[in-house]
């Protein structure tokens, strides 16, 4: 937590991205900005992400007097800034003085200048010039004390092809495997003849050449993780010789499968991320179990308070639909971030721009400039509320839970050519199983293979294809010890290059499972079939449930059947088993299975555990998630239901710090509870 005490203030963070440089010539409305800030309880603002061409408008000659100026003015006024590196966004200079920097996309066509991230992270050039800017910006102003910490780029992205990357690319194998005919080994290249004879003649994946060599292609992307990581890395490594030891953070994007952001540690001290959520296209509970899911992937990086680094406080301008907050959704959403491990609620953007790109993105300000808009009174009562809740800031979430949600493994899955190629649903199953444990209001954290499983009582493993860092012996030592793993269908089939494992599978797993696959069932979209429940079964399970996408057919050693398939060729075979292992118990489920299969399971889990509910009972769409510091423990409940819920309230143990002790639970209402610890 050492790291994180170091940006701690009085109040959890609220704010947001700034872009002062576009209203330069108008100090009137920087004023009025000024104003509108401090009405709403801003105190933190992300500024120079995207200043490049106005701090270094020709190459080499800087101006800087106008940004802090903005620091000060903010400073003055105890609003903290949030530096960001230019990186995202080049000039138009650079580009046509080092025309290498522009990407190259998988067809070997160089872009033209424009767009974000549109730039080689190989280019020596890049990096150069790079340096340069954040070497300037962190010498200038990094040690003001103004300055909470620094942001890195924006949103970092995307691949370039180019010459560089080739090498690069090359290079990075070369160490990787040592020598061409161990990765023709590991690729199994011999198929389709397509061996290798030297590393010089391997080229990245593209739909005019190689596509279908699964190792090629998850071996790129692996390389493009690690080439924005090393790009990042060079970027903090100008801020900390020019002598400002603040901390760093960069905005992930969610559930983006472009990077491993897990590969970030060694960058940033604080993990944060650009939450945008379709609220209202479906109901709301459910988008709220997505949103917390990523909240919990995002804490789990660091294990630590993340931050909520963007968020919209009204509709955005890039989806499908621009669709409106109704009234309560903002301040539910940012509670929600605040209860699953964030210290900010901080906004893209501040002001609306008055063109280009994202002129009707949601704003705090929009081009009216008033106070007396809806947004703006929500954007208040979120500022209050948060003011009122700063002894959260800090506070922590001890989970004994996780579910393993592993990029790489993702990666493969999606390219794999089988079992369904269309609609596999691994989201959707990770999401299922997180649900079944989250309506129970109990915590988890959402790990990858390269963690450590020894915290948990319970891990859920969800279609883990890919088995990589040791996973099979850290699975095997959990259950042993006296943990309980549920794993689901189509795991452990092939290892980190996406090579079958040819002596059974889940692979050196069929002894801790009590199983062995044999065939998967690819159903049709409106094929289904049943679950049903053995007589006599461990789980007391009664009623059948309907499963649909795939079936996998196993075959059984040492585990206990549960529950078997009512029809087709596979009548009678097991869809749910469990295996006593050591001291744990190792639960496979075989179909992908509806959502109320996942929470009986998972409730009855929950209680073998001996893993305490929050509380007793706990509504359809109400959420109940725990924070807690060395003094304290609190409970933060969210009915996501537009409608109210009938609710009791724990008051016996717990105190009030926000919201209202009624029976019932308005729509989108929040109530926050405190206890201390003994």
């Amino acid at each position: 937590m050492e790291k994180n005490r170091e940006i701690r203030l009085e109040k959890i963070l609220h704010g947001g991205d700034y872009n002062p440089e576009q209203w330069l010539d108008s100090p009137e409305i920087l004023e009025r900005d000024l104003e509108l800030f401090l009405k709403a309880d801003i105190n933190v603002v992300t500024v120079g992400m995207f200043s490049w061409s106005l701090l270094e408008p020709e190459e080499g000659k800087y101006q800087i007097d106008w940004l802090l100026h903005i620091i000060d003015r903010m400073y003055q006024n105890e609003i903290y800034t949030i530096l960001g590196t230019p990186s995202g966004a080049r000039p138009q200079w650079l580009a046509k003085c080092y025309p290498e920097v522009l990407r190259v996309n998988e067809k070997r066509e160089r872009n033209l200048f424009g767009g974000r991230h549109n730039h080689c992270y190989t280019s020596p050039a890049y990096r150069q010039k790079v340096r340069e800017i954040n070497f300037f910006l962190a010498k200038e102003l990094g040690n003001h004390p103004g300055v909470l910490l620094f942001h890195l780029s924006n949103e970092y992205g995307g691949d370039c092809h180019c010459p560089l990357c080739q090498e690069k690319f090359r290079s990075w194998l070369k160490k990787r495997y040592g020598t061409i005919e161990e990765l023709n080994r590991r690729w199994n290249t011999t198929f389709w003849s397509h061996t290798y004879q030297c590393f010089e003649q391997i080229e990245s994946p593209s739909s005019i050449g190689e596509m279908h060599l699964h190792a090629l292609n998850l071996d790129w992307k692996r390389f493009v993780t690690a080439q924005t990581v090393d790009f990042a890395l060079q970027e903090k490594k100008a801020i900390r010789d020019a002598g400002c030891q603040k901390p760093f953070t960069t905005n992930f994007m969610g559930d983006y499968d472009g990077l491993n952001y897990r590969k970030f540690k060694e960058v940033i001290d604080i993990a944060s991320w650009d939450s945008y959520p379709q609220w209202h296209s479906k109901p709301e509970p459910q988008t709220a179990l997505e949103t917390a899911f990523m909240h919990d992937f995002m804490r789990t990086l660091l294990k630590k308070p993340f931050l909520l680094m963007e968020s919209s406080p009204s509709s955005t301008n890039w989806q499908e639909v621009s669709k409106l907050r109704k009234p309560g959704m903002l301040h539910a959403a940012s509670l929600q971030a605040i209860a699953h491990g964030s210290d900010s609620v901080l906004y893209f953007q501040m002001r609306q721009s008055q063109g280009a790109s994202e002129k009707f993105h949601g704003a705090v300000i929009d081009h009216y400039a008033g106070e007396d808009t809806r947004v703006y009174r929500e954007v208040c009562q979120v500022g209050e509320t948060l003011a009122g809740l700063s002894e959260l800031a800090g506070t922590i979430q001890k989970p004994k839970a996780a579910i393993l949600y592993d990029t790489e493994n993702r990666w493969a899955l999606m390219d794999a050519q089988g079992p369904r190629n269309v609609g596999l649903p691994y989201n959707e199953t990770a999401q299922k199983l997180y649900g079944g444990l989250r309506r129970l209001g109990i915590d988890l954290d959402v790990i990858d293979m390269e963690d450590s499983l020894e915290d948990y009582r319970i891990v859920l493993i969800p279609m883990l294809y890919l088995f990589r860092a040791g996973i099979e012996d850290k699975i095997k030592f959990f259950v042993e010890n006296g943990g309980i793993a549920v794993m689901t269908f189509w795991s452990g089939i092939v290892d980190e290059t996406d090579a079958c494992f040819l002596k059974g599978t889940p692979g050196n797993l069929t002894d801790v499972f009590g199983l062995r696959q044999m065939e998967m069932d690819g159903l049709y979209d409106k094929e289904e079939n049943t679950a049903l429940p053995i007589e006599g079964n461990s789980l007391s399970f009664k009623r059948s449930y309907t499963c649909q996408k795939l079936c996998e057919l196993v075959k059984v050693s040492d585990a206990k059947v549960l529950m078997t398939y009512e029809k087709d060729f596979y009548k009678g075979l097991p869809v749910l088993t469990c295996n006593q292992y050591g001291k744990g118990k190792a639960y496979y489920i075989c179909a992908d299975m509806e959502q109320a299969f996942y929470d009986d399971l998972l409730e009855a889990i929950q209680k073998e555990a001996n893993l305490e509910k929050p509380l007793s009972y706990i509504p359809k769409g109400v959420e109940v998630t725990t924070r807690e510091s060395d003094e304290a423990i609190y409970l933060i409940i969210q009915n996501f239901n537009p409608d109210s819920v009938d609710m009791t309230l724990p008051l016996q143990e717990y105190t009030i710090i926000y919201g209202e002790n009624t029976q019932k639970l308005a729509g989108f209402a929040t109530v926050v509870l405190k206890k201390m610890k003994q």
